[in-house]
Order: C-alpha cells, then sequence, then structure tokens
C-alpha cells in the first residue's frame, strides 16, 4: 500500500509541475536553497549588452531563465533529473544527455528548420543542480559544444558575470 501512494505522490508531483520550463521554474523559485531569475520584458536591453563571449555563444536572446539549487539530497536531485525529463519529452529534442549516479547533463532545444529557438540546458552533480532556459535564434553547433564539461562551465560563469554586470545595481542579485 505504501508502494502505491508513494508512486501516485510522484505521479501526481509530475503532473503537477506540468511539463514545459516556465512551470518547472515556478514550481522550484521559491525552494530553500535556490538562486532563481528571469529576465522580465522591461529589462530586455540587459540582454543586448550581453558580454561579446556570451553573445557569440549563443546569439540572440529573448528570454532567459535560471535557477540553481544547492546543497541537495539524493531524494531531491533525482526529483529535478525526473521533472526535466518531462519538460525536455514534451516537443525538445536532445543534442547531448549524460546520464551517470554522480552527474548528469541534458542539453536540449527546439529547432524551426535550422535555427534552434529554445534551449534547456540543465546540469546536476550531487551537491548542485543548475538549470537554464534560453529562447531566441542561436547558432545549433555553439549550443552543442555545452556537452564538454569545461565549454559549459565557461559559458555558465560568463553568463552569470554579464548578467550581474550589466544590471542595475538595485537590481543585482549579489548586493
Amino acid at each position: 500500500m505504501k508502494k502505491i501512494i508513494f508512486a501516485l505522490s510522484i505521479g501526481f508531483m509530475l503532473f503537477s509541475c506540468g511539463t514545459n520550463f516556465q512551470s518547472f521554474y515556478n514550481n522550484h523559485k521559491a525552494d530553500v536553497g535556490t538562486t532563481s531569475f528571469q529576465v522580465p520584458n522591461f529589462m530586455k536591453a540587459v540582454l543586448s549588452n550581453i558580454s561579446p563571449e556570451v553573445k557569440n555563444a549563443v546569439g540572440n536572446i529573448t528570454d532567459f531563465k535560471y535557477i540553481k539549487f544547492q546543497n541537495i539530497n539524493a531524494l531531491k536531485r533525482n526529483n529535478l533529473i525526473t521533472e526535466m525529463n518531462a519538460v525536455t519529452h514534451s516537443g525538445y529534442t536532445d543534442v547531448f544527455r549524460k546520464n551517470e549516479l554522480e552527474h548528469t547533463r541534458i542539453i536540449s532545444v527546439k529547432e524551426l528548420g535550422a535555427i534552434v529557438t529554445d534551449a534547456i540546458i540543465f546540469n546536476s552533480t550531487e551537491t548542485e543542480t543548475t538549470a537554464y532556459y534560453l529562447q531566441g535564434h542561436f547558432n545549433p553547433e555553439k549550443i552543442k559544444s555545452f556537452a564538454n564539461e569545461d565549454a559549459f562551465n565557461t559559458f555558465s560563469n560568463n553568463l552569470m558575470q554579464s548578467y550581474q554586470t550589466n544590471l542595475n545595481p538595485s537590481f543585482n542579485p549579489s548586493n
């Protein structure tokens, strides 16, 4: 009986989380130990001032969401991976997927012809999980390059630094 209740609660949790990144983001942005932001419409100009390295890596960004979970336990991590699998299985194509016990990386995209229009970059280790959602027009080869851990980490650091540098100090998450 306990197994049935647990299975039903997991199924309800997946159903209630939805199958898009916005739902995933909304359901977790207030979790303890989470850092998150999304760029609202009035701040889209910030994206046009993004560093040359980041702009070269991704192209034109029209929507940008970020969420980072720190100090997570194994159950929370597994739930996040399961939820992200549900999101990326709803109209996305995997560019890269690596599932290991200690490390999961998913790069999944939506395309319009030869142009990537939406990208989810998900990285999960035993202690930290990070997810980016990018919408715009991107070079597919650049998105694919994030399968390399060093390229992903460099991109992640440059994107965060560029975003925080371009924010008005009153909006800067590190202040």
